[in-house]
């Protein structure tokens, strides 16, 4: 509820005396002793007695609170509580919390405003009293409580009574529940209180590294029945989060990189025939163009310096096209009478889109599928290669530009190694070289690099193909008869003539040569460490001769011996990389000259979609290993098996929210490229380092020392971790009733399908590397097999709006100790309502909460996050910025009652459309 609250100086002058000013205007202030890490000041509201306007109405009423700090003299608005209606004396669930760092002394003065709401749906409500006190006066209070009486503007007529109750964080009163009064069940018989405090989110080490990536956390504490009349604690957390920005940037940056190395190949290309160079002259336009755009997106994000995510109303903002919506941490803490404590996490965002670039065409799916339909029906200007061979041609690319320095610097440590004259130094050093030098063989020892040379071959000037020249096994293997004569017809990489002048097997003996160079070095060094071994043994025997000595130096001089086949080994490689990155950067030329604006504008928007999916990502993985470092069970599923990540999407499969899915299904998909690496911190600086190419990326993240000493000794040693996305849909929307009723929802049945595959992959992997005692405590009650048979059932079922399948898929998840993501268009409504149903789902099923309070306890936490403006459409959840298109739900009859007859549903369309158009105009 939004109250405009005057803000004068003249009104908060009168709360302090003239004597307590000096001349400066500035109180002698007194300092509220607390805890670190914990509110400074919480206090609960009640009011008693309140008097309506007239006799009959019953009174909606809410308290706005507000407060006159000592040094400014000024009125400000701090908060206020949730509305309860019909009653005369309300018993406010929502608390008013002081964080840690909130300028608040004794000398601190409160105003509380209560208001009657008359009208929820017209936002009009009326000034009923207000009170204030000093919060010395509370703090020192003999039963830490106050009694204030309400009165009119002008201070004149008695409304009633408000009570100050002083609360303390962490206090949760002992006893059973029986002592609730009917009046109080009546007000939903739940007691929360909102705080801002980070003890709840960092624990109580308040870590560094989880400070480093999580920001204005806002806790909420509920108080609930559990089923033998306990009370159950339960502490609800909300926390911003730094990679929202950090990662994009991280991620715009690599792909400027990459984008410059892959320009700079195709210009190193040498000497084309006019039509391939035409065609590499247009291709590095187009991506010079595509790299000034991402410069000046990176350019743009690193000035920015507002909030900490993007809001859902600049979701449509170009300069914030690689920042996922509304990414936050949602974690409820358990604290049960009976049973062990527990943590549930919930990643919410937006569904990662390409939200500028629009959805008129559909989505990733759609458009990547029509987009390779159309390169296989390219002409001869260019060569089709497929998708896996243009990755496979940026993969060598990759591991050329990673193995070569790698091989040189290991090649100058074994001459280093020999001009000191250390044999166990020069056999590390000839292992290490040995080791990157078979991966730097074994990479070209392709079928795609010979045949891209000779593609290149062809390619360059003077160059004339002869179709004498095409070998009959060739033709047999690559094209169709009808194709033999008629060079301008083939099409297909494996359809590529021979030219008669080319020799295939002179690559064969080029990159051999790195083999044998290698080879020679190796039997070199065997044998100079044995005669070093002889001649130990015969200086131990006999003292050798002033004429031994001399011969013993002249041959026992390695390095002058071991220079020149390293340097050998040098120029070989040098050879194999010239020609192979010449041969891969040919294959990428053709990727991008077969539909050149198009090709750019899908990389774009995949990098788009990827940007946002893998900033979750990281904010997932990151709060699941803090909070499962202490647990063994799931750090060996983590280096063993691999995290199981599951996205719970809300989308609709209709209109746009159709693209929407097509784009996440692509985002979450391309997750599987991503693996994780544990480094121990170098400095106070935890953030995530990201490193590797568009077709792998690998994600560091910083633990200080003593975290980092917990791990096991394979994620310590930088074992590569693995991840494994799933995402599961189901709309629930009124546009999903549409598409189920006029439209299509093969596209959720196929991704659905899809993942059920992957998650079935998963579980039998863990299985079978995993012991049975790694699942969490509650396996017991529901077997995982049962769970995913129940989950497939459900899926084939193809149920209108099954939920089921969500529930199904989300306790899989946590059973696998796997990370939860919920997502629907903004992270807003429909999220909301998902994730407070599946907290108080969790809270019956795992932790006893009275089947009596399940509904009230569910209205409880969906009422505090509507106080927020979290379920408002025309509001953002977090920020309040208003959008211009308010919801206009309220016009219209609810769709599902008109979808009874269609005759209906014609006119509810008809008067749809012309209230919209009487709206606008």
């Amino acid at each position: 509820m939004e109250i405009k609250e005057e803000r004068s100086s003249d009104e908060a002058r009168q709360f302090f005396p003239s004597s307590q000013l000096d001349s400066l205007g500035e109180p002698q202030l007194t300092s509220i002793q607390g805890i670190a890490n914990e509110p400074k000041l919480e206090f609960s509201l009640a009011c008693k007695d309140l008097v309506a306007a007239t006799r009959d109405r019953k009174l909606n009423t809410f308290i706005q609170v507000s407060v006159v700090h000592p040094a400014e003299h000024i009125l400000t608005r701090y908060s206020s509580t949730e509305i309860v209606e019909g009653t005369k004396d309300p018993l406010f669930l929502t608390g008013v919390t002081f964080p840690p760092e909130y300028p608040i002394y004794e000398e601190t003065k409160i105003k509380l405003t209560v208001y009657d709401v008359k009208d929820k749906s017209q936002d009009t409500r009326s000034f009923l009293g207000c009170a204030t006190f000093r919060v010395g006066d509370l703090v020192k209070s003999k039963d830490q409580q106050l009694t204030l009486t309400l009165r009119t503007s002008d201070g004149g007529r008695t409304v009633g009574t408000i009570e100050v109750n002083l609360v303390k964080m962490g206090e949760l009163e002992e006893g059973e529940t029986d002592h609730i009064t009917a009046d109080a069940q009546d007000q939903k018989c739940a007691l929360f209180r909102e705080c801002t405090a980070t003890e709840g989110i960092s624990g109580k080490d308040n870590l560094p590294s989880l400070n480093a990536v999580l920001r204005n956390p806002v806790c909420k504490l509920y108080r609930f029945p559990t089923s033998d009349n306990k009370w159950m604690r339960i502490q609800e957390q909300m926390a911003e989060t730094t990679l929202s920005f950090h990662v994009p940037k991280e991620l715009i940056n690599l792909h400027i990189k990459e984008d410059m190395r892959r320009n700079q190949e195709l210009k190193d290309l040498g000497e084309l025939a006019p039509h391939w160079d035409n065609m590499r002259k247009s291709v590095i336009a187009h991506c010079d163009q595509m790299l000034s755009m991402y410069q000046d997106t990176l350019a743009e994000l690193m000035k920015h310096t507002g909030s900490s995510f993007k809001s859902s109303c600049s979701k449509g903002e170009k300069t914030l096209e690689f920042i996922p919506i509304n990414l936050h941490l949602q974690r409820m803490h358990v604290h049960s009478p009976r049973l062990k404590d527990a943590l549930y996490d919930v990643i919410t965002v937006g569904a990662p889109a390409a939200h500028f670039q629009g959805f008129k065409n559909g989505g990733l799916r759609k458009l990547l599928s029509k987009f390779e339909a159309e390169r296989r029906n390219t002409g001869y200007q260019c060569i089709y290669y497929s998708p896996e061979n243009t990755a496979k041609a940026k993969e060598v690319l990759s591991n050329i530009s990673h193995l070569q320095p790698l091989i040189s610097s290991h090649a100058d440590l074994l001459l280093s190694s020999a001009s000191q004259r250390s044999p166990d130094s020069l056999k590390n050093s000839l292992k290490m070289l040995s080791e990157k030098t078979e991966l730097f063989v074994h990479t070209f020892k392709d079928q795609l690099v010979r045949s891209a040379l000779l593609a290149l071959y062809t390619a360059r000037p003077g160059c004339v193909l002869k179709n004498s020249a095409v070998p009959r096994k060739s033709v047999e293997e690559g094209a169709d008869a009808q194709h033999q004569d008629h060079p301008s017809h083939i099409k297909r990489q494996d359809s590529i003539p021979h030219h008669s002048e080319y020799d295939e097997e002179e690559w064969d003996r080029v990159w051999a040569n790195v083999a044998k160079s290698l080879n020679c070095l190796i039997a070199l060094v065997d044998r100079l460490l044995e005669k070093d071994n002889m001649s130990s043994i015969k200086e131990g025997e006999n003292e050798p001769s002033a004429a031994d000595c001399k011969v013993l130096h002249t041959e026992g001089d390695w390095y002058e011996q071991l220079y020149p086949l390293v340097i050998t080994l040098k120029d070989c490689m040098g050879e194999v990389v010239t020609r192979a990155k010449q041969s891969m950067a040919f294959v990428l030329l053709q990727e991008l000259a077969c539909d050149l604006p198009q090709c750019l504008m899908l990389t774009l928007r995949r990098d788009i979609v990827f940007s946002q999916a893998l900033a979750g990502l990281v904010c997932g993985f990151v709060i699941k290993l803090h909070t499962g470092l202490h647990d063994q069970g799931f750090l060996q599923q983590l280096h063993t098996v691999g995290l199981l990540v599951q996205y719970e999407g809300l989308l609709s499969t209709y209109s746009e929210e159709a693209g929407m899915l097509e784009d996440m299904a692509v985002g979450i998909s391309d997750l599987q490229k991503v693996m994780f690496k544990i480094i121990e911190a170098k400095s106070e600086d935890f953030l995530p380092i990201i490193t590797g190419r568009r077709e792998q990326y690998i994600i560091e993240v910083q633990l200080p020392a003593k975290m980092f000493e917990l791990l096991p000794q394979e994620i310590k040693e930088g074992k590569l971790l693995r991840m494994y996305p799933v995402l599961f849909n189901v709309g629930i929307n009124e546009q999903q009733t549409l598409a189920e009723r006029f439209g299509d929802t093969t596209l959720q049945e196929n991704i659905n399908q899809e993942n059920l595959e992957l998650l079935k992959e998963y579980y039998k992997l863990f299985m079978e590397k995993m012991p049975p005692d790694c699942l969490p405590h509650f396996q017991e009650q529901n077997d995982l097999k049962e769970l995913l048979e129940s989950l497939h059932q459900n899926i084939q079922a193809k149920k209108r709006k099954n939920v089921e399948i969500m529930w199904l898929a989300a306790t899989i998840c946590r059973k696998l100790n796997g990370v939860r993501f919920t997502c629907c268009k903004s992270a807003k409504d429909r999220t909301s309502m998902s994730v407070t149903l599946e907290q108080c789902s969790i809270l019956r099923d795992e932790h006893q909460l009275h089947k009596d309070f399940f509904i009230r306890a569910l209205d409880c936490m969906r009422s505090s996050r509507k106080t927020q403006g979290a379920l408002n459409e025309s509001d953002d959840p977090e920020t309040g910025c208003l959008t211009d298109n308010k919801p206009t739900s309220r016009h219209f009859y609810p769709v599902a009652l008109l979808l009874v007859s269609s005759h209906l549903l014609v006119v509810w369309l008809i008067l749809s459309l012309a209230l919209l158009l009487a709206k606008y105009q």
